[in-house]
């Protein structure tokens, strides 16, 4: 899942599995198609060891690497940070309101999860984040130095 939570858009699409190849080519849509004239793309992403820039390495040329690795910025996570994650708040969204029953086959969930994509994408739903930089330095004060 893809959310940008300030313009009310996101992607879903389901997978066999959750591999690195599949993250992969999941960020070079996002960055050559989604997002084609950013100049950078920020994505927070959790601690799974394939999320990060050294994955693309492993599948595309240096040359290409280099070009989408140029436009991405993926800030530090705590590990376990995952409430950093607006995704997750926009799963759970997904969870009660298309996954709340029980769907036979990937081919079915992804008509479903595009269906459920689309209506929120027209309605331009965000994500009304309230936690700031003051409250996440507090829970995080152990990972601050102390000046």
């Amino acid at each position: 899942m893809f959310v940008e939570s300030l313009g009310g858009w996101r992607h879903t699409e389901a997978l066999r599995c959750r591999a690195k190849l599949d993250w992969v080519y999941q960020i070079e849509r996002l960055l050559l198609e989604f997002y084609s004239e950013a100049e950078k793309v920020r994505l927070v992403v959790d601690n799974l060891n394939a999320h990060n820039v050294g994955s693309l390495c492993e599948v595309f040329c240096a040359e290409k690497v280099r070009s989408l690795a140029k436009r991405l910025e993926i800030p530090y996570t705590p590990k376990y940070g995952s409430w950093f994650n607006v995704a997750e708040c926009e799963l759970s969204a997904l969870s009660r309101q298309c996954l709340d029953k029980r769907i036979p086959n990937i081919e079915v969930l992804n008509t479903q999860l595009t269906a459920w994509e689309k209506d929120r994408n027209n309605e331009v739903k965000q994500v009304n984040w309230h936690f700031t930089t003051k409250q996440a330095r507090g829970k995080l004060k152990h990972l601050y130095p102390n000046l």
